[in-house]
């Protein structure tokens, strides 16, 4: 089954997701959504199964981090389920069947082929606001994976998701919650060998673009990998204009621009500041 969690999100940002997806594979898809009728009618005109995430007034984690909860609980429902790909919805879409071949165990996917964890000021920066300086540098020498795309057996991939929130409740809430947190706790499990999983070079059973786009190419209305080969999965195809209006042409007419950054200006500068604040105060447990 393939898991997404789009919550906030309109028919606009999961459009090229579900198309494209529904045009190589015909199984279970689950997509965690809030409350939207015109989002819920075009999922299940495309046989997508909405989970609506209730809103809730305890302690809300980040979507990146509130996910691993969902999924795991999802899986746990649903015991026939033999494997699972854990995906990111809005800059994400298909280019084959996502479980051709069958996984064997855990896959966890490069996203930045051409460098190391020290080189990626990301990663290294909640890395150490996770596990502290000496544990992050410790890992500085492996390849950056991203959380974003995982698929493997259903089992293995609930036992992840366990870890990654058990990892990210180790330091203070502020930071267990925050964005950032699931790339760490995910660098942590799998760099530390607490679960074992199969880092997959980027380009294969999913191409990781970013804004390293240099050497991908469309062909055929396909994005063709530097290497001439097509991934089944594409993520982080919105960084590149050429390959937005691509599949904004194959797929989704109401495809943004560019995915949204987030707000900007005062309002992005007073969320960033109190964030880095609360992560420095006496967490009262």
């Amino acid at each position: 089954m393939v898991l997404g969690y789009a919550t906030g999100y309109g028919v606009e940002h999961v459009e090229a997701f579900v198309r494209s997806l529904r045009s190589v594979y015909s199984g279970g898809v689950a997509l965690f959504v809030h409350q939207d009728p015109a989002l819920l009618a075009f999922l299940a005109a495309h046989d997508v199964e909405a989970v609506v995430v209730a809103p809730s007034d305890a302690w809300t984690p980040q979507p990146v981090v509130a996910r691993f909860s969902a999924y795991e609980r999802f899986i746990a429902a649903r015991p026939d389920l033999r494997h699972v790909l854990m995906t990111d919805v809005r800059d994400v879409v298909f280019q084959g069947e996502p479980f051709a071949p069958a996984p064997t165990g855990l896959e966890v996917f490069v996203e930045y082929e051409t460098g190391r964890m020290a080189d990626h000021a990301f990663q290294m920066k909640h890395l150490r606001a996770l596990a502290g300086e000496a544990l992050a540098e410790q890992l500085a020498d492996r390849p950056c994976i991203c959380a974003g795309t995982i698929v493997g057996p259903a089992e293995e991939a609930a036992r992840l998701c366990r870890l990654i929130l058990t990892l990210g409740a180790i330091p203070r809430s502020a930071v267990g919650g925050g964005f950032g947190v699931d790339q760490a706790s995910l660098a942590l499990a799998v760099g530390y060998g607490l679960i074992p999983a199969q880092v997959q070079d980027n380009y294969r059973r999913v191409a990781t673009i970013g804004m390293a786009s240099d050497g991908v190419g469309l062909k055929d209305g396909l994005i063709v990998n530097p290497n001439g080969g097509v991934s089944p999965v594409v993520h982080q195809y919105d960084r590149c204009p050429e390959l937005v209006e691509a599949m904004r042409v194959r797929w989704s007419q109401a495809l943004p621009d560019r995915v949204a950054k987030g707000p900007g200006g005062w309002t992005r500068w007073r969320r960033k500041t109190a964030a880095s604040v609360e992560r420095r105060l006496p967490d009262i447990r």
